[in-house]
C-alpha cells in the first residue's frame, strides 16, 4: 500500500539559504481583479507584475506555467496544535469522543505516546499537510508542564529547524496553572520555555482557578521576555469569559485570543458590550470556523460579524487537526474561509482574508500583496475566481519566499457515458433518451 502521509517536495530549498537567490517567473496567473498577469519574483520577493510575457527577457531561473490558476496572498495558521496533530488514531476512543483536549485546550488526555521523536514527527507531518494547503507560516499552542514538561515543546522545536526554508513555525508556551501554590511550577517552566525558544507567552486562563490572575501572570512575564501573547480561552462559563473581556482595557495592544467560541453563547447586548473591549484594547480574536479544540459539546464560533462590526481584527485558523479534539480536522485554511462565507455570510474576499492579511497580522508577519515588493509568500489555485478557489480549490501550487515549496494536482476523469453528456450541451444535440 503507497504510503499516504504528506512527503517534502521534490524541489525542497536549501536549508542553509534564507531566500531564493535565482528568478522564478510565475505565467500567465489570473489575479481577483480579472488580470491575468506574470509576476517575477526574486530574493524572497515579488521583483515584478507584468502582462504575460513581458517579463520573459533576462536570465529567469524558472517557470512556473498557471495558466488556470488564480494567484493569491498565501494563508497563514494562526492555531495549530502540532504537539498533539495527528494523534487521533493513537488515542482512546472514550477519550476522543469527549474532546480529549480539556478546558482551554490544554487539559484532559494526551495522546497515547508522549515519546520526542513521535511528537515531533507528527508536528513535522501536520506541518507540511498544512503547506501543502498553503498555509507557509504557522503557529503552534504547544501544552507544557504536567506529563510533557517541556518535551514536547523540544520536538515542536526540532520540527521547526527541519521545515526551515519550507514554512516558518513559530510556537506557544502553553501552561495551564499560573496561580497559587501549584502556580509557581507553572511560571517557572514558562521562563523556561521561553529561553528554550518558545517565542510567544501563551495561557489558559480558564483552566485556572483564578482567570485574572492568570492572565495577569502571563503579560508580566510577556513583558519581561518582550513577547507577544496568545490566550487560548474558549469559556464554557459566560461569565468567565466576562470577566477576562473585562481585562481588556488592561491588555496591551498586540494580544491574541482564541478560539472565543464562549462569546457566541453570550446574550447579544453582553457580547456587543465584550466586542467593543476587545475593539478599545487592539485585542486580534482567531476564531475556529472549523470545529475549536473542544469536545463536541462546546465546539462553537465566536460571532465574526458582531467582532468585525465593532472594529476588532478577526483572524480564522484550523485549530486541531485529526487530534482527540476534532478526528476530522483538515487544518484547510481555504475550508475555514469557505465556512466563513457559506455559514456565516462573508463575502469570499473577506472570508479569505481572515485566513491570510488578517492571520498574517496576528502572527506579526508582514503584508503581503500581489504586487512588486512584496514578500513571495503565494499560493495559486485552479479556479476561475475567489469563490471558486474557496469551494473547488483541490490543485494548489505554494510559494514560500520565492520558491516553490509544494504543489498539488487533481485530475478528474469521467466514464465514457459521462464524458458524452458534457459534450451535448456544447454541440446542441437533441437528447438521445
Amino acid at each position: 500500500m503507497p504510503d499516504s502521509r504528506p512527503q517534502p517536495p521534490h524541489f525542497p530549498p536549501s536549508p542553509s539559504s534564507p531566500a531564493d537567490s535565482a528568478t522564478l517567473l510565475l505565467c500567465g496567473a489570473g489575479l481577483t481583479d480579472g488580470r491575468t498577469v506574470d509576476v517575477r519574483l526574486g530574493g524572497g520577493r515579488i521583483e515584478a507584475v507584468g502582462t504575460p510575457g513581458s517579463l520573459a527577457t533576462g536570465a529567469v531561473g524558472a517557470r512556473v506555467d498557471l495558466r488556470g490558476y488564480l494567484l493569491l496572498p498565501a494563508p497563514a495558521e494562526p492555531h495549530a496544535h502540532c504537539d498533539t496533530a495527528l494523534s487521533a488514531d493513537g488515542a482512546d476512543g472514550a477519550d476522543a469522543r469527549s474532546g480529549g483536549r480539556g478546558s482551554g485546550g490544554s487539559g484532559g488526555a494526551a495522546p497515547l505516546s508522549h515519546h520526542p521523536d513521535e511528537i515531533q514527527r507528527r508536528a513535522t507531518e501536520a506541518a507540511l499537510l498544512q503547506l501543502a494547503h498553503g498555509a507557509t507560516a504557522l503557529r503552534s499552542h504547544v501544552r507544557i508542564g504536567d506529563v510533557p514538561g517541556l518535551d514536547a515543546l523540544a520536538a515542536v522545536l526540532r520540527a521547526r529547524r527541519s521545515l526551515r526554508g519550507l514554512a516558518e513555525l513559530t510556537a506557544v508556551a502553553m501552561p495551564r496553572l499560573l496561580t497559587g501554590a501549584a502556580g509557581a511550577y507553572g511560571l517557572a517552566m514558562l521562563r523556561d520555555a521561553v529561553k528554550m525558544g518558545a517565542t510567544v507567552v501563551g495561557g489558559c486562563p480558564d483552566a485556572d482557578p483564578d482567570p485574572t490572575g492568570h492572565v495577569e501572570a502571563v503579560l508580566e512575564i510577556a513583558s519581561e521576555f518582550g513577547c507577544p501573547v496568545d490566550l487560548h480561552t474558549d469559556a464554557r462559563d459566560p461569565v468567565r469569559l466576562s470577566r477576562l473581556a473585562a481585562m481588556a482595557d488592561g491588555l496591551r495592544p498586540g494580544v491574541t485570543l482564541g478560539p472565543c467560541g464562549g462569546l457566541g453563547r453570550l446574550p447579544a447586548r453582553t457580547a456587543a458590550r465584550v466586542a467593543d473591549r476587545l475593539a478599545a484594547a487592539g485585542v486580534t480574536v482567531v476564531c475556529l470556523p472549523q470545529g475549536g479544540c473542544g469536545g463536541a459539546g462546546r465546539r462553537g464560533t465566536a460571532p465574526v460579524r458582531l467582532l468585525r462590526s465593532a472594529g476588532v481584527r478577526v483572524a480564522a485558523g484550523s485549530g486541531a487537526l485529526r487530534d482527540p479534539a476534532n478526528p476530522v480536522g483538515r487544518g484547510d485554511p481555504l475550508e475555514a474561509a469557505y465556512l466563513l462565507a457559506s455559514r456565516y455570510g462573508l463575502s469570499a474576499g473577506d472570508a479569505y482574508d481572515m485566513v491570510s492579511a488578517s492571520a498574517r497580522a496576528a502572527l506579526g508577519l508582514p503584508e503581503v500583496r500581489v504586487e512588486a515588493g512584496f514578500p513571495a509568500e503565494l499560493l495559486a489555485v485552479r479556479a476561475d475566481g475567489l469563490a471558486g478557489a474557496l469551494s473547488l480549490a483541490y490543485s494548489r501550487v505554494v510559494i514560500h519566499r520565492g520558491r516553490l515549496v509544494a504543489r498539488t494536482s487533481a485530475v478528474r476523469e469521467y466514464c465514457d457515458s459521462a464524458a458524452v453528456a458534457l459534450e451535448l450541451p456544447r454541440q446542441g444535440r437533441a437528447d438521445p433518451s
